[in-house]
C-alpha cells in the first residue's frame, strides 16, 4: 500500500507540473501547486495510517520531490517542464509544506 501511495504522490507530481502554467488574463496562478500539497498531505496520512514510522509515511512527500527534481532537467530536444526556477521552487513550497505540516503533527502529538 505504501509502494501505491508513493506512486501516487509521483502523479500528483506530475499533474502539479503539468498544470502549473495555468492564468487568469495576464496574472499566473499556480493552483496546481497548492492542489498537490493538499493531495500530498491526504497521501501522507493515508500512510501514516497503514504505518506509525514517520519516515516510512514520508514516502509519498520523497516520491514527489524525487521527480519534481527529475522534472527541472531538460528532455529530449531540450524540452523544459519549468519555465525558470520559480516554478519549481514554487512546486517545491506549495508540495511540501502541507504534508509536512501533517507529519509534523503527527511527531509532536507522539511525544
Amino acid at each position: 500500500m505504501l509502494a501505491l501511495l508513493a506512486f501516487d504522490g509521483v502523479l500528483s507530481a506530475v499533474a502539479g507540473v503539468l498544470f502549473l502554467p495555468m492564468f487568469i488574463g495576464t496574472i499566473p496562478l499556480p493552483i496546481s501547486a497548492l492542489v498537490s500539497g493538499i493531495l500530498n498531505a491526504a497521501l501522507v496520512w493515508a500512510a501514516l495510517q497503514w504505518t506509525t514510522n514517520p519516515r516510512l509515511a514520508a514516502l509519498p512527500l520523497w516520491a514527489f520531490l524525487l521527480t519534481v527534481l527529475l522534472l527541472t532537467f531538460g528532455g529530449p530536444g531540450s524540452d523544459m517542464m519549468f519555465d525558470g526556477i520559480a516554478g519549481a521552487v514554487v512546486m517545491v513550497l506549495f508540495g511540501t509544506a502541507p504534508p509536512a505540516f501533517v507529519l509534523w503533527r503527527r511527531a509532536n502529538a507522539a511525544s
